[in-house]
């Protein structure tokens, strides 16, 4: 007999979950009719659900959510960071919970790699002094023969970062301090205290996960460290960075340049000087799965069900110690 399952998401299924594998689910499992938002469950009898397939908008797994679905076995959220949802029962209670934060890397990496290179060409630098004839200039660059690019925190995001520069002539440096030197080495980086990244490095891309012990972490005299022309670029999360003090070092450091897909808060204020500045560049959080981009995470969730029903090894489960350093 086929497992009871639901959909409980906060966008469209197809957004989601590619046709081709909605039929594959529907092959396997029993699922309820449509598709539910987290917020409008209330009516909904959920007693018999074995397997919740979710993405950004699940509910939050709490005593009383638990209580509504006393067969519930496991989650399959197809999207990044499960720590907005998943509080200690569901661990207490021994339920499978599936993340698809790896797919979700993919395009995060993507979009870093894409900074990365280009800013070691003070690419950004160089399309302010073309707006206008007068200020067109060619600034001397790092670019991609022996520059250094700084790598803070090596979770799965800057592991693919890392991954994808070993096909360019750089070197590649990076601070965490859970990683050490053979792994380190087998990821192709060079281990540094977190000031000697940002001296050294021409690029610095933070990965930090927003946990209460990162906040602030990234202060103004790491960025006002930094070399002549570098870059700092941010795809983790503002909070991590004490933003009054980065916004004083730029002040102070025109050469700098800031690449800021996350701030804190997100969007800035009306009035913050993140607007103003000519060496930021804004971007409203884009480097995470978007459009297309989202039905890889769909696949991936889809492909560890059918794991999970057939009794295979899962490539996609969370444990509660994971769950606590999650971005």
């Amino acid at each position: 007999m086929s497992k009871r399952a639901i959909y409980i998401l906060g966008q469209p299924r197809d957004k989601i979950y590619a046709r081709e594998d909605q039929q594959r689910l529907e092959a396997a499992l029993d699922i309820l009719p449509g598709t539910h938002r987290s917020d409008a469950l209330g009516d909904v009898n959920i007693e018999d659900v074995e397997i919740i397939l979710s993405s950004w908008g699940a509910p939050k797994l709490d005593e009383s959510f638990l209580d509504r679905v006393p067969k519930l076995e496991a989650i399959f959220y197809a999207a990044g960071s499960v720590r907005g949802f998943v509080t200690d029962r569901v661990w207490d209670r021994n339920i499978t919970v599936c993340s698809a934060f790896k797919a979700n890397a993919v395009p995060v990496a993507e979009f870093a790699l894409s900074q990365i290179l280009f800013s070691l060409k003070c690419g950004w630098q160089h399309e302010r002094s073309c707006r206008s004839h007068e200020t067109r200039t060619r600034f001397p660059v790092a670019g991609g023969y022996g520059s250094k690019v700084g790598l803070i925190s090596l979770g799965a995001i800057a592991r693919l970062v890392a991954q994808h520069l070993q096909n360019f002539d750089l070197q590649v440096i990076a601070y965490d301090p859970f990683v050490d030197n053979e792994q380190a080495a087998a990821l192709g980086v060079e281990l540094r205290n977190l000031d000697a990244v940002f001296r050294e490095a021409d690029v610095v891309s933070l990965h930090t996960p927003n946990l209460d012990e990162t906040a602030g972490m990234i202060t103004g005299a790491h960025i006002a460290s930094m070399k002549q022309g570098a870059t700092f670029l941010n795809t983790a999360r503002g909070r991590v960075v004490r933003e009054p003090e980065m916004i004083e070092a730029l002040t102070a450091r025109p050469d700098l340049q800031a690449v800021l897909d996350v701030t804190y808060p997100e969007p800035p204020e009306a009035d913050s000087p993140l607007y103003q500045l000519e060496n930021i560049a804004l971007t409203p959080h884009i480097a995470g799965s978007m459009d297309a981009e989202c039905q890889r995470m769909g696949r991936y969730m889809t492909d560890d069900i059918l794991r999970y029903l057939t009794h295979h090894p899962l490539e996609h489960q969370v444990t509660r110690e994971q769950a606590q350093h999650m971005a």
